[in-house]
């Protein structure tokens, strides 16, 4: 059955391959980015050219951009059915290198532009009685990294975030899933498409020699293992589409997609949720 699903974030990577892919599959797609009328004006012609794609602006830092964005929405096409959350910025850098403006920068981005887009949609699934959102957090989400200390917080929030409404929303038969990438080679990873890192480099320096060795080595053994196990963009987009086609009350709350991770994502996940029943029963018994 064709829904009609809004995308934050499809100028490029992921959130660009998945209007693709469900407008091939036949769903009615709402891409929203940032600057359709100038720096991403070709991009926005482009989606726009694909059948039933339908290119808005939206700016997940302001509330009243991602408001519009959404009753715009709202009043052509009556619902929405899926909310992707893909728009998102990296950044690397040690945590107290980092300023505060710069962290804030991150995170509003990251958590609360999910907060608002959660927030915009969520009156209109719980009317319908039905809905599905899908988060994009990271392969490392569950736990942190040197160096994307920031960038991780605000994406473990985001687990926070959908985890929590999982019960919160059930009634309405609203459904949350995040899904965890891993390393993958868009412009968010190849350097085509800047970050929010660590601005005070005096800070940084006062950590050398050891950490920009220790930075080195970690981005080393992250890329390597991209081109080792043939890292491909198109492994989330498709899994999104596998989440849409999914049968409603079936869908796990956290999805890992992630090859490098040989499994080991899986049972992180799965520990971690047999821990929490133990802890609940604890304190309901």
């Amino acid at each position: 059955m064709s829904k009609v699903i809004f995308i934050t974030g499809t100028s490029s990577g992921f959130g660009k391959l998945t209007t693709i892919t469900l407008s091939k599959a036949g769903h009615t797609v709402i891409a929203g980015m940032r600057g359709i009328s100038d720096k991403n004006k070709e991009t926005a012609k482009e989606l726009s050219a694909l059948p039933n794609v339908d290119v808005v602006e939206i700016d997940v830092t302001n509330d009243t951009s991602v408001s519009n964005a959404f009753q715009q929405s709202l009043s052509k096409y009556g619902k929405i059915d899926v909310l992707v959350n893909n728009a998102g910025v990296t950044g690397f850098g040690l945590l107290e290198a980092t300023s505060i403006d710069q962290i804030r920068k991150m995170f509003e981005v990251n958590f609360y532009g999910v907060i608002r887009t959660y927030q915009a949609v969520l009156p209109s699934m719980r009317k319908e009685k039905n809905g599905l959102i899908i988060n994009i957090t990271s392969g490392a989400s569950a736990h942190t990294l040197p160096f994307m200390i920031p960038y991780l917080a605000s994406k473990f929030g985001v687990e926070s975030i959908a985890e929590g409404l999982q019960a919160e929303l059930a009634q309405f038969n609203i459904e949350n899933v995040t899904i965890q990438p891993g390393v993958y080679p868009t412009e968010m990873n190849n350097g085509s498409k800047p970050g929010i890192g660590a601005d005070k480099p005096e800070v940084a320096a006062a950590y050398d020699p050891v950490a920009t060795e220790m930075f080195n080595a970690i981005g080393s053994g992250l890329f390597g293992k991209m081109q080792e196990f043939d890292m491909n963009p198109q492994t989330i987009a498709d899994g999104i589409l596998n989440l849409v086609s999914m049968q409603e009350g079936t869908r796990p709350l956290r999805y890992p997609l992630d090859a490098i991770a040989q499994g080991t994502d899986i049972e992180f996940i799965n520990a971690r949720a047999e821990i929490k029943e133990k802890w609940l029963a604890t304190y309901s018994g």
